[in-house]
C-alpha cells in the first residue's frame, strides 16, 4: 500500500512514521509512505501557496494551482484508489472507514491549512473528506497520521499478531474488555479468576461480558446503531 500525503508542513509528520508499528510496516515493504511539500508547487519564488478569500474575511486559502500541480504529477505516474482530504466538516473517522481504507492500494491524503483549500480542489480532487474529530486543529497533518496508523496497522502482516487487530476496541462494534498481566495479586489488587482458569471457552465468554458491560457503560450509542 502507498500513501502519498501533501503538506505545506512536511516537518511535521517525520516522527510519527519513523517509529514504531509505522516505521516497521515500511520496513517490512508493506506500506510507502512518501510526503510531499506543497511549497515546491508554488507559484512564485517566494513560496507562495495561499492567498487572501474572495469576498474578504479572516484567514488565508491554500490556492489551487500548486495543488494541482502535485495531485496531477502523482496522477500522472500511477492510478490512485483514493485522494482524501483532511477536514473537520468532512465525515468522522471510524474503525469500519480504517478498515475499508487498508483494502486500496494507492491512497493520496492531502493536508488542509489557514482556512482551507479552494472549493475548485474538493470539486475536482478529492474523492473523500475525512475528520478526526468535532474539533479544529492548525492544519491537517497530525490527523493525516492519525488517518494512516489507524489503516496501516490492519494491514495484512505489519501486526506480528494479526488477531490482535482483530480483538480492538470497535473492531466488532464494541469496546474491547479489561486487560491484565502478571503479577496475579499486586498490593491486594486481583486478577479475575476466570482469566487463570486456562478454560478458553470460559475466558473469551468472560471478555465478551466485559466488552458489553463497558460498552454499555461508556459508549451506549454503539449498542444503539
Amino acid at each position: 500500500m502507498r500513501f502519498d500525503i501533501i503538506s505545506c508542513q512536511p516537518d511535521l509528520l517525520e516522527s510519527p512514521f519513523s517509529h514504531s508499528i509505522l516505521k516497521r510496516a515500511q520496513n517490512k515493504g508493506l506500506v510507502e509512505v512518501h510526503i510531499h511539500d506543497l511549497r515546491k508547487f508554488a507559484i512564485n519564488k517566494h513560496g507562495q501557496i495561499d492567498d487572501y478569500a474572495f469576498g474578504g474575511g479572516a484567514g488565508m486559502v491554500m490556492m489551487i494551482e500548486p495543488i494541482d500541480k502535485c495531485i496531477s504529477g502523482l496522477q500522472a505516474e500511477r492510478e490512485y484508489d483514493a485522494i482524501i482530504y483532511m477536514t473537520p466538516d468532512g465525515q468522522t473517522l471510524n474503525q469500519k472507514i480504517a478498515n475499508q481504507f487498508s483494502l486500496l492500494q494507492n491512497v493520496i491524503i492531502l493536508c488542509g491549512h489557514y482556512k482551507g483549500v479552494d472549493e475548485r480542489v474538493r470539486q475536482k480532487f478529492i474523492t473523500h473528506e475525512i475528520s478526526i474529530g468535532d474539533y479544529v486543529l492548525s492544519g491537517g497533518e497530525l490527523g493525516a497520521a492519525v488517518l494512516a496508523d489507524a489503516i496501516i496497522r490492519i494491514v495484512p502482516g505489519v501486526l506480528n499478531d494479526e488477531s490482535s487487530a482483530l480483538t480492538d476496541s470497535f473492531q466488532d462494534g464494541l469496546l474491547a474488555p479489561p486487560v491484565y498481566t502478571r503479577p496475579a495479586d499486586y498490593k491486594g489488587l486481583q486478577v479475575p479468576e476466570v482469566l487463570l482458569s486456562g478454560d478458553t471457552p470460559k475466558v473469551e465468554q468472560w471478555r465478551f461480558e466485559q466488552a458489553i458491560a463497558r460498552t454499555r457503560e461508556r459508549r451506549p450509542d454503539l449498542l444503539n446503531d
